[in-house]
Parts: C-alpha cells; structure tokens; sequence
C-alpha cells in the first residue's frame, strides 16, 4: 500500500507547532516554516481559520494566481487519512493522528457498546435519537484539545469559534460576526491562540458540487473578507487551511448485492469513500475476491494487517478503540465512487478518497 498523506507536513504538524509554541507536550514532528516564524515574530495573536472542504485543487481552479488566498499559500500539504472532518479537525484540534485520537470518520464503530456511531451526533448510525451508551464510553476518545490544555495551564489565553454549538466554543451567526468576535479577542492583551471552524464551503459542496457558480461565490467572499480582517491585524499569525477537499461523487447502493450484504457482520462504517467492513468469519476467505468483482474498479480493498502495518491513520500510540473500528477490510475509492448503506446520507459530492482533488489542502500563512 501507498499511503500518500505526508505525516511530516499536515495538519497534525501544524497542531504541533502551535502546542510547542504555548509551551506544550507534542507527539509528532513539528512544521518547520511555522515554529521559525513564530519564534522569530514571537506573535501574540496565533489564530487557526479553517474553511471547511476548501482543498487546494479546488482554490487553484476557482480563484485566480492574483487572489489573496493563492498569494498567500505558502505550501500544499496533504490532510490525514481518511480525507474527512471528524478525523482532520480533531487532528487540527489536538496535534494526534487518527490512529492516536479514534475520532476516525463520520460513522464510528464503537467495540464497548456493539455500536456503530455518528460521532459528531452522539447518535447510533441512521438514527436521531442521542445514545446515551455512547456517551458512558465517549471519553475513550480523545476529548481534550490544544484550547483545552492552554486553559488548564493558565499561562497563555485561548478560545475555539464554530457556527453551532459545541462545548465552550463561541458560537458565531454568520461571516461579519465571526470576523467581528475575533477582532475583538485579538484585542485583548496577552499572547493567545484563537481556533476559527467555517462549515463552508463544505456543506453547500455536498449538495451542488465543489465546481458550482454557488460554491465559487462562497469561497470568492471569504477570500475577499480574510483579506479585509488581515488588514486589521496586529502581532498575529493567521494561519488558513481546510480539512479536505471534494470530489462529485456517483452512489452506488449496496441494498442492490444482497449477496454482498450477506457477508458482513454489521453495518459498514467510517466513510463512504474509506469503507470498513466487517466480515463474518464463514466469507473472510472470500471476501476479497468477491469485493472486486463488483467493486475493484473504483476501489482498492486492504485487509486489517495491511491497514496497520501501512500506518495510513499515521504513526503514534492507537487508541484503545481504533482496532476493533477499522474492522477486517478496508476500501478506498480511487474513482468517484460511494458505497451507500441503510443509514448513510446520500450527497452529490462527497470526500474520504484518495484522489488529490481530496487529500491536497492549502497552508495559507499571513504575518502582521
């Protein structure tokens, strides 16, 4: 196996940085280019802003070598595996890899509980209720971000920015406001680290596409408002990125193989374009063969041993979850294609694959 995410420069490294930079413990290699800006500027201001879904593949086709975002993208660098938000933002977040965090795609399979979960939705996969189980085992996940550690130490200011709710974040009801509440956080005096969390263009990308004139004028705004809000800075380091890409995607609905829906356990999991299965022990044998007879077109299937020995979730102590969660078998689209099971949201355009149109994203660096 191949992995093609860079494990020396993505997320997790830029995370790394920022916790060397505040004075804290930090597993993984740090970003060169970031720990010599901030320790020859020494900045007060430290503020993450990532655009969700706003790949670099994406930008270099919707914005002009003259936009601010272009000008101002120092490197291409490659998310973590797999090309999602719940893995890639808590990477972001925490300075872990998926391997060490577990928070591994949007449907999670939970070993404590028997359980595949929606984790961002404390809900069992396809349901809407909370699973109150899940909650009980929840913190055998990593839980405590980089804010987190700032605020315990009691040293240094920090503060999270999301437009719903989550935790202690500030909740933010649109563009202006979001730029606003920063501004007025740069502010105050004291060296700080500010992490600012945009669903868009993401989740208008799922339903028309990266390519669409609406995402387009989505991604046009914000590089024209990150550029007035720089204008306003002072003593900051503003560091922009995104999570992932996207890729229009074509569903293929596995209600159609009965026969191939047979042979697994329990529902699949993680993503539809990074699928775990797992495998009754009485097709384990087979299984593989018959996955690429119908599907080895689109996808390429990795056993268990395969996915651990390649470190694709990147290197670092597993969560005590992550084993049981990746199951027997992994796929991963290399075409745009999707494997839709009872419970899954079926989107127009989707990420988790590894076509550079998802893994590739924009470390956008702005000193004042």
């Amino acid at each position: 196996m191949k992995v093609k995410n860079n494990y020396e420069e993505c997320l997790t490294n830029v995370a790394c940085s920022i916790r060397k930079y505040f004075g804290l413990d930090y597993s993984h290699k740090t970003f060169a280019l970031i720990d010599q800006i901030l320790e020859e500027k020494q900045p007060e201001n430290v503020i993450v802003m990532l655009f969700d879904g706003m790949g670099s593949r994406i930008l270099e086709r919707v914005l002009d070598d003259n936009s601010f975002f272009r000008r101002n993208m120092v490197k291409e660098i490659t998310t973590v595996f797999p090309a999602t938000t719940t893995a890639a933002t808590t990477s972001i977040r925490t300075g872990l890899n998926p391997v060490e965090h577990g928070w591994l795609g949007w449907n999670t399979y939970i070993k404590p509980i028997d359980k595949t979960i929606t984790l961002f939705l404390n809900s069992e996969k396809g349901k809407n209720e909370v699973c109150k189980e899940f909650l009980e085992v929840k913190n055998k996940l990593v839980t405590t971000t980089i804010v987190d550690e700032i605020l315990e130490k009691g040293k240094y200011q920090a503060k999270e920015f999301f437009p719903f709710k989550t935790g202690n974040a500030t909740v933010y009801s649109n563009l202006e406001d979001m730029f606003h509440l920063i501004g007025e956080e740069t502010k105050r005096k004291g060296k700080k680290f500010l992490y600012v969390y945009d669903d868009e263009p993401d989740h208008t990308m799922h339903e028309y596409g990266a390519d669409s004139d609406i995402v387009k004028k989505l991604i046009e705004e914000r590089d024209r408002k990150v550029f007035e809000f720089s204008q306003k800075l002072e003593n900051s380091l503003l560091i922009v990125l995104a999570d992932h890409g996207h890729i229009q995607v074509e569903n293929i609905f596995l209600k159609n193989y009965p026969e191939f829906l047979k042979m697994l356990e329990r529902t699949t999991s993680i993503e539809q374009r990074a699928v775990s299965f797992k495998v009754k022990e009485e097709y384990l044998t087979v299984f593989i063969e018959k996955f690429n007879e119908l599907f080895g077109h689109d996808f390429d299937i990795y056993r268990k041993s395969e996915i651990l020995e390649s470190k694709i979730f990147g290197d670092g102590i597993p969560n005590e979850l992550f084993e049981d969660a990746i199951g027997d078998f992994i796929a991963i689209a290399h075409s745009n294609k999707c494997l839709v099971t009872d419970g899954d949201d079926v989107l127009f355009s989707q990420h988790a694959g590894y076509t550079d149109d998802e893994i590739f994203i924009p470390l956008i660096l702005i000193q004042k």
